[in-house]
């Protein structure tokens, strides 16, 4: 994932989306190649805990119009687009002008959900969106992601959760070791088989098929 969104060197090989190799490029850069990414840990890289709901939510467009007009911040944009997606992600806040870490970390994913999905990106990368959050977060983000999905994105969900796989996936890839060890349609997959594939790989899989 890190890799992907250019956050990780990579030694060798290519990451094409749309034709465009993401290799050697900023996270800046490839999220406007199209790239949205929700980490697996939100308060090291999904949001800056000290800046407000407003300010994150343009982490990664605070550059652009209507956000900035002559290097100069406009904040009646910031503001309005906080509201507007505030109100759309159900984000549960006192203000948008409070410290992100007001909220609680169901409300920050949100934040960064809101934020990332917002970009119309045509990959989106989402590692663990919904690890330790109530019910209500949990189905209110998979609604979100298979609403991308369904409006044309590509989604690439990366979860130790086989519930939220076997709910969202079209298509399940194990991994074990660092390496691909099966890839399944969800509808010939088995938790089962899922299951012992992540824990012990390939061929122990294929032993306990065998017997």
């Amino acid at each position: 994932v890190e890799a992907i969104a250019g956050m990780r060197p990579v030694s060798g090989g290519a990451i094409l989306l749309d034709g465009d190799d993401l290799v050697g490029h900023s996270p800046r850069q490839v999220h406007d190649m199209g790239v949205g990414h929700v980490p697996e840990d939100r308060n090291k890289h999904g949001v800056v805990d000290s800046f407000t709901i407003a300010d994150n939510l343009v982490l990664n467009t605070y550059g652009r119009s209507p956000f900035v007009r002559r290097r100069i911040r406009q904040l009646g944009a910031i503001d309005a687009h906080a509201r507007e997606l505030v109100e759309r992600y159900d984000v549960r806040t006192p203000g948008i002008n409070v410290p992100v870490s007001n909220p609680s970390g169901g409300n920050q994913q949100k934040v960064i959900i809101a934020r990332e999905l917002s970009g119309d990106p045509s990959l989106l990368v989402v590692a663990q969106p919904t690890r330790g959050l109530d019910v209500g977060s949990i189905e209110f983000i998979h609604r979100r992601i298979v609403e991308m999905r369904d409006a044309g994105a590509a989604v690439l969900l990366v979860s130790a959760e086989l519930d939220e796989i076997f709910t969202l996936a079209d298509r399940i890839g194990v991994l074990f070791r660092g390496g691909i060890v099966g890839e399944f349609d969800r509808a010939d997959a088995t938790r089962s088989t899922v299951g012992l594939l992540m824990a012990s790989g390939r061929a122990a899989a294929d032993e306990a098929v065998a017997s």
